[in-house]
């Protein structure tokens, strides 16, 4: 191990306090002919001890801040990958950016662990310890993650991001019921999901913990600004195949449509409740009042406006959706929580002239 050279040549690097070493090897601080002893001693410092059973409760992804400020170690293991058998000795494997820890507590007083490297750690990034930020390319992951993209680590980690702040800002069914699906979730480059909190579930809105599904847009991180955007009509798709959402009003600055949200902004007839509540790099959660009705797209464009000859007033007369266009599960109409879908729009709206899907809109 090459830490009796690096701290006698950088020992004023080190912070006072206990503290973790990550030695390199010899060997390749020697094939390392630029590197400065001093900023990779920092660089390889974390100030406390992080003994081999520390690092292996750690999450995936966490973040160790080093002696060079702003910049931080991400520390990974085969134990705390989803699935992953922690339980076997030969597959238990720690690493630090990728690098592999292959001597762990070479050495422990109680005032300064060492764990021995593979390899060494590269200089660091400024964006390393952004929670978002997996510094290593795919080359770098270990065997047992390597089938898993650096695009998907980071997707697993923002869902436990979201699914802890979703439990301590009640929506925490929701955050069970992420975990239940956390397999076909992390699948994905990123999502919108739309949540209805503990309390509206309890008080009646129960047809949200069977259809949370229908409640994920995949591949797709929509903002609320990204939603005031969109036109009405426009469609995107579930994680239930065949079935989508719709932007039934869109977010107008019409006073008199203005819902709690401050918009007139209303996706399969129901407002937002609370914009942007949970949100990460790759997970975006909007809070609603109900769960979504099911809404049959070709019935619904039947019953848009014609925008040959508007009214003087230049709004159309709404056009509440018929029973046809009503699933049998959705939450509008005589017996659900909302009595009718009519009820939750608004009084006048524009025309839903064409609908619109993601894809043609670069979104």
């Amino acid at each position: 191990m090459a830490v009796p050279a690096l701290i006698s040549s950088a020992s004023a690097a080190a912070p006072s306090g206990p503290i973790t070493v990550f030695a390199p090897s010899d060997d390749s601080i020697r094939s390392c002919a630029a590197c400065s002893p001093a900023a990779l001693l920092r660089e390889h410092l974390v100030p406390g001890l992080f003994s081999k059973i520390h690092l292996s409760n750690l999450a995936f992804g966490s973040k160790l801040e080093t002696a060079s400020p702003g910049r931080c170690l991400t520390v990974t293991s085969t134990a705390s990958r989803p699935g992953s058998n922690s339980s076997s000795p030969v597959a238990f494997k720690i690493f630090v950016d990728g690098v592999e820890v292959t001597r762990p507590d070479l050495f422990n007083d109680g005032r300064i662990v060492i764990h021995g490297l593979q390899g060494f750690v590269s200089p660091l990034s400024p964006l390393s310890c952004r929670q978002d930020y997996i510094p290593y390319p795919k080359s770098y992951f270990p065997p047992e993650i390597a089938s898993h993209r650096p695009g998907s680590a980071i997707v697993q980690l923002m869902l436990r991001d979201a699914m802890v702040r979703l439990r301590s800002g009640g929506y925490s069914i929701l955050a069970l019921a992420m975990r239940i699906k956390y397999a076909e979730l992390a699948g994905l480059q990123n999502m919108t999901v739309f949540a209805v909190d503990d309390s509206a579930i309890f008080a009646g809105g129960h047809a949200y913990v069977t259809n949370v599904r229908f409640h994920v847009v995949p591949n797709r991180l929509l903002m609320h600004a990204d939603l005031l955007r969109l036109p009405a009509g426009t469609t995107f798709p579930t994680l239930v195949h065949g079935q989508h959402l719709v932007v039934t009003h869109s977010g107008s600055t019409d006073t008199a449509a203005v819902g709690p949200s401050g918009s007139a902004l209303r996706i399969n007839y129901v407002p937002i409740k609370v914009p942007d509540a949970v949100y990460n790099s790759k997970v975006v959660v909007h809070g609603i009042f109900l769960p979504f009705p099911h809404l049959y797209l070709a019935d619904l464009a039947a019953a848009t406006w014609s925008a040959a000859a508007p009214p003087e007033d230049g709004f159309f007369e709404t056009v509440a959706p018929t029973r046809a266009a009503v699933g049998g599960r959705g939450a509008c109409g005589p017996s659900g929580p909302a009595a009718g879908c009519s009820d939750m729009a608004p009084s006048v709206s524009p025309a839903i002239s064409a609908f619109v899907d993601l894809e043609d809109e670069g979104l």
